[in-house]
């Protein structure tokens, strides 16, 4: 393994071959994207930069005072990325060239923001918050899918920290003191053997977001499912209802067309097995539905930003707070 303090490259074409970036702070999130992050590397031949993004803090005992104290301090954080790191890989058959360790004096977000600036997706755990909790005081994981420039990856981990809220709100509603349960659909096909989704919608973005979901799909050996998520005024005109209302029917078969058409201009890697759906639904909630029955859902980020995003929505940002598996929110 080799080891930097934080020395970013200056910014590039995105390559595919490029570092994956990660996050780690020893938490079982951030174990969790390191982990993925080292099995794609694995499948890819990619490194993985495992950066550990620190500001002091009193639990750390008193601040240094000189060059000797603060290396003694640099020593320590660097073991315990060394810690991580060793505990997250010590089953992968990977050699010590693949894994860079990172440590940074920083917010975490500013950490990631600058050594992923020219990698090829930074890769976060998503944090263990209730979702109003998320609207309200925002996270690291929205943050970084608005600000970074460069694909974002947020790893969901097994546990569902809303499940329990959402017992409680049955329950507070149920009368006569009944207990109820929340129950979440079952599917008996494990996670890893579901598809890649990515939702598109005819953008540049979308068309970046496709291919960057085509090239996880092939890594992974998985099938992909492009999904077009479409309400009529999406649609624009439907060609022989120039004055009119298409009905259900006919939209839905111009919707496929335009899907079909927008997949065969993508430059996809083959062989690789696509699938092309499209439902009558908006976007957010049509994503948020697959995420339940889907490996990792790929999603662009275009639209609203900053105080609009937060209080109005948008797509990805919907996706991020409310999805069931692993998403990237490609730019």
């Amino acid at each position: 393994m080799s080891e930097t303090t934080a020395s970013p490259n200056p910014p590039s074409d995105i390559n595919p071959k490029s570092d994956i970036v990660v996050g780690v702070d020893g938490s079982a999130e951030s174990f969790a994207a390191l982990r993925w992050s080292l099995q794609q590397a694995r499948l890819s031949g990619q490194c993985v930069n495992a950066v550990y993004g620190w500001s002091y803090s009193w639990d750390m005992g008193p601040e240094p005072s000189t060059k000797e104290e603060a290396d003694v301090l640099r020593e320590r954080i660097a073991d315990e990325l060394h810690t991580w790191v060793d505990a997250a890989s010590k089953d992968m058959d990977m050699s010590d060239e693949q894994i860079k360790l990172t440590s940074f004096r920083a917010a975490a977000s500013t950490a990631l923001l600058e050594i992923g600036a020219n990698a090829q997706q930074i890769v976060i755990g998503r944090r263990s918050m209730s979702r109003v909790a998320r609207w309200l005081l925002g996270s690291l994981s929205s943050s970084l899918a608005e600000e970074a420039d460069v694909p974002v990856t947020i790893i969901r981990s097994a546990q569902d920290e809303d499940i329990d809220v959402q017992d409680q709100i049955a329950n507070a509603l149920s009368p006569n003191d009944q207990h109820v349960h929340f129950v979440t659909p079952h599917v008996e096909i494990p996670r890893t053997a579901r598809p890649i989704v990515v939702g598109v919608d005819g953008s540049d973005t979308s068309r970046r977001a496709l291919e960057f979901a085509a090239g996880l799909a092939k890594l992974n050996d998985a099938p992909l499912h492009v999904m077009f998520f479409w309400r009529i005024k999406d649609l624009g005109t439907v060609p022989g209802y120039e004055s009119s209302i298409a009905p259900m029917d006919v939209a839905q078969r111009y919707a496929m067309r335009r899907l079909e058409d927008f997949i065969d201009a993508a430059k996809l890697p083959a062989p690789l097995d696509v699938t092309p759906n499209a439902f009558h639904i908006s976007p957010g909630k049509g994503l948020v539905s697959a995420s339940r029955y889907a490996r990792h859902i790929v999603v662009g980020s275009r639209g609203l930003s900053g105080l609009d995003a937060h209080f109005l929505g948008s797509v990805s940002k919907q996706v991020i707070n409310s999805a069931e598996c692993n998403v990237t929110v490609v730019h």
